[in-house]
């Protein structure tokens, strides 16, 4: 299998990266909330600048596609109009900042944002690395805890734990502004440890390459303190919830003309599942390219750009993975991925089909990067679905 180019940084609206349909502008909303105001702009300016497509990403983020390079001003002018738009490229890459989308006026989940986003921004602030990313999760389940991060400030026995990923001990934070501050100087020590090379590095790898007898001790004292819970939550369904109506999307792709549709409904609030909830909605919109019902089967599909949209992918994914959605099992995934990299879903899939030069690699309990065994043509899995689900225990 072809080896793809690991880029190690995610786009911005300030720093885009070029893709086969054109830039990839990625808009960070703030604590992952979007005003109707805000989104309906958006929606205006994908039109103008863009090809008209959008991408929720797995980071509560919301993707322009198709920008051209002499666009991109006018794109970046409306954005900072809109309240879109970060002071640098480096203040863009430092706010990598998922927050629990069901977040209530009672809990602390503003408040620690704004410190955290205010420390992150600060003359002081730890250098990074492109993919590093903090989560707030208050939620009682921890529905994060498959979101990618590698800070994590939750709930836990006696309050509110700031803990590194991979660590089964955490901080317990004083008030929402101690854990910012718990979490940064998480960010300090990481730094500190060397672990990061060529700008890379990931707190679940440090935890990983740490020998076992160091990975807790070598914390901060504060770290070591209380043991945490590291639970695994599916993600919420499909539906009404108190806070509004959450909806998804085939693919997580939407058009300009969506969302500015459902911007007219609310305020939108972004999440890491590729869903958006919109607040206020209580019943389900009528509209032809959302999915409102937890049990269609597109929901069990997840596929990225694919080619041509992508430069590294060696072949298109969506078509396929939409014929193939209908066979796919309840309670399990299929991954169609454009190339090894799997950036569409990092984490192990029941199914997998990799575009390889020499066709679609199926793979079973694997990553995106794992080694094929054989390969099969586009058409042939679309009229023989069994050459995928035929034997999922197979190598």
């Amino acid at each position: 299998m072809s080896a793809p180019n690991i880029i190690g940084w995610c786009p911005g609206a300030l720093r885009p990266m070029m893709s086969g349909d054109g830039l990839v502008v990625r808009v960070r909303p703030r604590a992952g909330r979007l005003t109707a105001e805000q989104a309906k702009g958006i929606a205006r300016l994908a039109a103008a600048h863009g090809n008209g497509l959008l991408d929720l990403s797995n980071r509560a983020n919301l993707q322009i596609r198709g920008v051209t390079e002499a666009g991109h001003p006018a794109l970046m002018d409306g954005l900072r109009n809109l309240g879109c738009l970060d002071d640098s490229a480096e203040a863009e890459a430092r706010r990598n900042i998922i927050t629990w989308p069901f977040w209530g006026a009672e809990d602390a989940t503003q408040a620690i944002y704004g410190a955290l986003e205010a420390g992150l921004l600060a003359v002081d602030a730890p250098q990074l690395p492109g993919k590093f990313g903090f989560s707030i999760d208050l939620s009682a389940d921890n529905t994060l805890a498959n979101a990618p991060a590698d800070i994590r400030i939750e709930a836990g026995a006696g309050g509110i734990i700031v803990r590194g990923e991979g660590f089964t001990t955490g901080a317990l934070a004083t008030s929402a502004e101690n854990a910012a501050a718990l979490a940064l100087e998480l960010a300090h020590w990481f730094m500190a440890t060397g672990h990061v090379q060529n700008g890379r590095g990931r707190m679940a790898a440090l935890f990983a390459d740490l020998p076992p007898a160091e990975r807790h001790a070598r914390l901060p004292a504060a770290h070591q303190a209380v043991p945490c819970r590291v639970s695994q939550s599916a993600p919420p369904k499909i539906g009404a919830y108190e806070q509004g109506f959450l909806l998804g999307f085939a693919f997580g792709q939407m058009t300009a003309d969506t969302l500015a549709t459902i911007a007219a409904m609310g305020d939108l609030r972004l999440t890491p599942w590729r869903k958006v909830l919109i607040e206020g909605l209580k019943t389900a919109p009528a509209l032809p390219d959302v999915i409102c019902e937890p049990n269609d089967a597109r929901l069990r599909v997840v596929a990225c750009t694919g080619a041509p949209g992508c430069l590294q992918a060696l072949g298109p994914t969506r078509t396929l993975a939409a014929e193939l959605a209908p066979f796919v099992p309840d309670g399990t995934i299929l991954h169609v991925s454009g190339c090894a990299k799997g950036c569409a879903h990092p984490a192990p899939a029941r199914y997998a089909l990799v575009a390889t030069p020499d066709g679609y690699a199926p793979l079973h309990n694997a990553v995106a990067a794992a080694r094929p065994h054989t390969t099969h043509s586009a058409a042939d899995l679309a009229a023989h679905p069994d050459l995928l689900f035929e034997n999922p225990n197979a190598p």
